[in-house]
Formats: structure tokens, C-alpha cells, sequence
């Protein structure tokens, strides 16, 4: 958490922007894991933390965008409560750890929005992502669930985009701090890999790691040999010399931000020299694309078409790709190889602000809205800013369906060499992942140390 001062100024700074009606911010309850006392590890609602700094679950809050008043809902704990909890502060006292004097019990929040309707104001939200918020929502407002995205409050989606996109001097200390997370989380997979082990081990090693240093991972881990299935959360594989282990994990810091990082070595402890061709080149694309990342940049077509160019030139080199490496981007050929973006935005969430971004829902409603903002909401047209976080993870994956789909289908003709594909369908796939701020030169790597990502780094670490 963060000063009162930062809380205050930041809800000033979004009435500033919406200026009319209210703002409604629920954080999120306790979801139930098998039995309603049997829950998930609660995880607070992201916006709700930007705004309101509070990392306890089943509270809610309203901030006037007229009068800048704001106000936190919730229920003080029973005696029957601090039986199983031990003492919590009340709601009064953790109001005023953000600079919040107006607190109620949280059946008055259904008064202030049925009295707000009644006077005929505004109520902006944001697109709720969880089942229950949708249900609680849809209750407080007076309509049914299927309504609450017709709904929505633009205006509000993209004030809070723009606000946590660019990130403030103690947010990037706080990206530094998960940075040091996932340093010792890929570390320590390293560290481990050998034959004979199984993935699962490593998973629980890393997660352990973020655990005992953070609140938890940032996001569940990924711990597979089979790195050409992008999400792969299978950790049932036992390592195999001559296979590549791709390991895509991150912490999130006691703050609540995350990392993001990925690296992809060897089982044996050394690259074949096929290996090594693949992964050089999606080195030098991961090295290259910080260069491109100043404030003003356009996302699809200065950062995430540079770096597929250099991914073509180094498969042209290889003779996978026939044609010039401006052809191949040009004809799509590159989704082949790399089917997902180079970045996405990084905050307090792992995927900075889609919960209310493009993956959330059809953004051509918005489109021009959009376009305006230029936010990490939307890629196609996100426009970088200095203090923007992004992930920086290109990949070369050789995904057999694929491969056989597109080839069947005819695309890329005199693009794609095909016949010399076959001997790269067992090959898996290769990410290298880390996480960087915008500046007005370029990009930053966030991290006071380097994760190795050399073959010569990561044979030192993971062939001793």
C-alpha cells in the first residue's frame, strides 16, 4: 500500500477526468473453492487497489466525480468473525490509511445508488469480470446481468486505462520489487532442470519462491517442455535430454504489481546447434525491440511489426521462409511462428487492464473512442507513453496442427518452406520474455539484474 496522499490524489485526478455523476468501484469478495468456508487465495479487484489501496475482500466504494467526496462500504468484523480471523481494524480505521472519511455499512451503498438514480445522475462502471461482482451489479443497479455491458461507462474505462498505463516513480520501484521475485523464480527453475524431473516439481518450487517473497504469482505458472503450446499448464511432462523447458512465471510484490518474465533452455544443459540457430534469433528480436519502445510509438506498426521483421530475416537465414522478410510479414506468415503480440501492457495486473480491454469483449463499438485514448486496451491502437510498462516476448513456435492446417489450406505459398518444416515438428517452441518502461529514448529493461538469456548465460546456469 501506498500513502493516503497517492489515493487521494489519484481519485482527484479521475474525477478530474470523468467530471460528472458517480463512480462506482466494487472490490472483489471471497470466492469459494469447494464450500463457501473453503475459498481461492483472495485477490483484491485491481482498480479498486489503484484507487482505494485496500487489499480485503467484500468492500465497495463510490467517489462523486462532482464533489470529489469519496466513500468505502463494508461490514466492521463480529466477535464471531475475529474468532477465525483474529483482530481487524474497522472500517473507519482502514479508511483513513487511504484518505477516506465517509465510511458506511455495506447496505447503505444500495441507498447511495438508489438515491444517485432517483436525482437522475450517472452511475459509471467498469465491465465486471467476475460472476458474483456481475450478480451483485446487476442487483445494486436494477437490471439484469445480460444489461450490465450495455451499461459500461467508456468514459470511465478509458480515464483508468490512460491513469494506470503510465506508471508513477513508487509504481516502477514496485515493478522492480517483483522484478526481484521472478529473477529468483527463474533462478531457481534453472537451477533444477535436469533430467528426470518433473515439471510439476519445478512449478512448485517457483510458486514457492513468489509466495514466500510476494503475495503470490502473478499469474499461474508455466513449466513445459512443450513450449509450442503458448498457455501450456500441463506440468505433468518429466524432462527429457534434448527437449527445450520453456518457463513462463512471474511474481506480483507485496504492492501488487507484477512481473513477467519467460526463458527457455535446454534439459541437457547444452543447445544443439539447431536449437541454438532458433533461439539466437528470437534473441535477437527479445534485444532489438527495447530500441523501438520510445513515448509516441506506435505499438503494431514501430514495435510489434519490427520485431516479426527480424524474426522473418532470421528464418529466412535458416530456409524456413523463401521470401524477403518484408513479404513474409506483409503475407501473415509470421502468425505461423508467432501466433500472439510481442507485448501487452504490465501493472498491477499481468496483462495490465484487460479486464475491461480488447480480450474482454468486441472493441468496434468504441472503436474511435479508442482510437483517442490510445491505450494498452486496445493494441491496434496503442500509442506508448513515456512510463508505459510492457512486456517484451517474442517466440518462434513450430505447432504441427498448425503447420499442417496452413499448409493444407495453401497459405504462404513460395513463402513458407514446408518440406524443410517437417524436420522442426518435434522441435516445441522458443519465448523469451522480459518486462520494460517506456522512456522518451527507448526502452528500459525494469530489473538491477540481468536473468541470464545467452546460450553461453544460460548454459553456465543450467548445464553446471
Amino acid at each position: 500500500m501506498f500513502s493516503a496522499k497517492t489515493y487521494i490524489e489519484r481519485r482527484a485526478e479521475l474525477c478530474r477526468r470523468i467530471a460528472h455523476g458517480v463512480i462506482l468501484i466494487p472490490g472483489n469478495g471471497n470466492s469459494p473453492f469447494n464450500y463457501p468456508n473453503n475459498c481461492y487465495a483472495f485477490r483484491q479487484d485491481s482498480t479498486f487497489l489503484y484507487y482505494f489501496g485496500l487489499n480485503l475482500p467484500s468492500l465497495a466504494a463510490i467517489i462523486d466525480a462532482e464533489t470529489g467526496e469519496a466513500h468505502l462500504f463494508g461490514d466492521d468484523f463480529t466477535v464471531e468473525d475475529i474468532i477465525w480471523t483474529g483482530p481487524q481494524p474497522t472500517l473507519v480505521e482502514l479508511g483513513a490509511q487511504v484518505g477516506v472519511e465517509a465510511c458506511h455499512p455495506s447496505v447503505a451503498l444500495g441507498e447511495y445508488i438508489a438515491a444517485a438514480q432517483r436525482g437522475g445522475r450517472t452511475i459509471h462502471y467498469l465491465p465486471p469480470y467476475r460472476g458474483e461482482t456481475k450478480i451483485a451489479l446487476a442487483s445494486l443497479l436494477g437490471v439484469s446481468i445480460d444489461a450490465l455491458h450495455a451499461g459500461k461507462s467508456a468514459e470511465l474505462m478509458f480515464a483508468v486505462a490512460e491513469m494506470r498505463e503510465v506508471k508513477s516513480a513508487e509504481e516502477i520501484r514496485a515493478l522492480e520489487e517483483a522484478f526481484h521475485i521472478g529473477y529468483d523464480m527463474h533462478l531457481t527453475a534453472m537451477r533444477m532442470c535436469r533430467e528426470g524431473v518433473v515439471e510439476r516439481e519445478i512449478a512448485a518450487a517457483i510458486e514457492g519462491v513468489a509466495k514466500s517473497h510476494g503475495q503470490a504469482v502473478s499469474f499461474p505458472s508455466i513449466v513445459s517442455q512443450h513450449g509450442e503450446t503458448l498457455h501450456n499448464l500441463n506440468c505433468d511432462g518429466v524432462l527429457e535430454s534434448g527437449r527445450l523447458l520453456l518457463v513462463d512465471a512471474g511474481g506480483e510484490s507485496l504492492a501488487n504489481y507484477c512481473s513477467d518474465h519467460t526463458r527457455t533452455y535446454p534439459v541437457s544443459g547444452r543447445f544443439t546447434d539447431r536449437q541454438r540457430d532458433i533461439y539466437n534469433i528470437v534473441l535477437r528480436a527479445h534485444d532489438e525491440a527495447p530500441k523501438y519502445m520510445r513515448s509516441g510509438a506506435m505499438y503494431m506498426d514501430e514495435v510489434h511489426r519490427r520485431a516479426l521483421l527480424t524474426l522473418a530475416e532470421g528464418l529466412h537465414d535458416v530456409g524456413l521462409i523463401r521470401s524477403s522478410a518484408e513479404d513474409a510479414v506483409a503475407a501473415g506468415a509470421m502468425y505461423l511462428f508467432m501466433p500472439h503480440g510481442l507485448s501487452h501492457g504490465l501493472g498491477m495486473d499481468v496483462h495490465d487492464c484487460e479486464a475491461f480491454g480488447e480480450r474482454s469483449f468486441d472493441f468496434t463499438e468504441l472503436l474511435d473512442r479508442a482510437k483517442a485514448s490510445a491505450t494498452c486496451v486496445h493494441r491496434a491502437t496503442w500509442r506508448l507513453r513515456a512510463g508505459t510498462v510492457l512486456s517484451d516476448e517474442p517466440g518462434i513456435y513450430f505447432i504441427p496442427a498448425l503447420i499442417d492446417k496452413s499448409r493444407a489450406e495453401g497459405l504462404y505459398k513460395g513463402i513458407v518452406n514446408y518440406d524443410a518444416l517437417d524436420a522442426y515438428r518435434d522441435f516445441g517452441g522458443i519465448r523469451i520474455e522480459d518486462d520494460v518502461v517506456v522512456t522518451d529514448e527507448g526502452g528500459r529493461v525494469i530489473g538491477d539484474k540481468h536473468i541470464p538469456s545467452t546460450v553461453e548465460e544460460l548454459e553456465a546456469v543450467v548445464g553446471r
